[in-house]
């Protein structure tokens, strides 16, 4: 078994995921908010800190990381070079591939919802913060659409049967705003299988590579059907870029 078969959310604030697994005794975790939920877990399973992997800046993705490098210094923190998050101890840039316990990940720069975001790509886990989620993206907080669509792209290329690991349960409403863009019926579908899923207590994620290229309005914006769709919807959708630009600023105001 690999170590990546065992990934499992720990909930933090109202709707975030901190993803963890533990390897050989040693329990790394993706993006930690919050402190207390790793603590809790590392306590209750007699684990150690093996590492911490960072994705962008934003507070509720490295607000625990202080305090849980206060306990377990030791512990390697792994993050965005030119990042305005300076608590990193290796800093990643585009192409690099970094060794987290026996799981060696590529680095992919993917900016758009911020200018240092990266995701972390192994076959068996794709941890992508906030640039993909299940049904959505995220929102151009520092970054442009060109930017954000050539990023969603670089992900949609993986291999389709890669598990996405996104950092929020936005699902059912990311596909409300699915199902009023793409009037086909997929995300309708999506949208009655997640709200079953939700409503006995499970969540939405992992998703997958395959299933997002299938029923993400984001991703499906290459597609020249898809795009006379939106165009019937008054929406300027000349090229993807322009209609990931269009699809972007609706879901923002929706």
């Amino acid at each position: 078994m690999h170590a990546l078969d065992t990934v499992r959310a720990l909930p933090a604030f109202i709707d975030n995921y901190i993803w963890a697994w533990i390897d050989a005794g040693a329990l790394f975790v993706v993006d930690p908010g919050d402190a207390t939920p790793v603590r809790a877990l590392l306590q209750a399973e007699g684990l150690r800190l093996g590492g911490i992997l960072i994705t962008h800046h934003h507070p509720d993705h490295v607000g625990g990381v202080a305090a849980l490098h206060a306990e377990w210094p030791e512990a390697p923190i792994w993050g965005p070079a030119n990042s305005p998050f300076t608590g990193s101890t290796q800093e990643l840039a585009d192409g690099d591939r970094v060794q987290v316990g026996s799981t060696a990940f590529a680095i992919l720069h993917t900016p758009g919802h911020t200018l240092d975001h990266i995701c972390y790509f192994h076959p068996q886990a794709l941890f992508c913060g906030d640039t993909l989620f299940a049904a959505g993206c995220g929102r151009l907080f520092e970054g442009d659409a060109a930017q954000m669509h050539a990023s969603l792209q670089r992900l949609a290329a993986l291999p389709g049967q890669t598990p996405v690991y996104c950092t929020h349960e936005y699902t059912l409403a990311n596909l409300r705003f699915a199902a009023a863009a793409a009037q086909d019926g997929l995300s309708s579908q999506r949208l009655a299988a997640v709200e079953a899923l939700r409503a006995q207590g499970e969540i939405s994620l992992p998703s997958s590579i395959a299933e997002e290229c299938r029923s993400n309005p984001f991703l499906r914006v290459v597609d020249p059907e898809f795009r006379a769709q939106l165009s019937q919807q008054g929406l300027d959708a000349a090229d993807a870029e322009q209609a990931f630009a269009s699809l972007r600023a609706w879901k923002d105001r929706f």
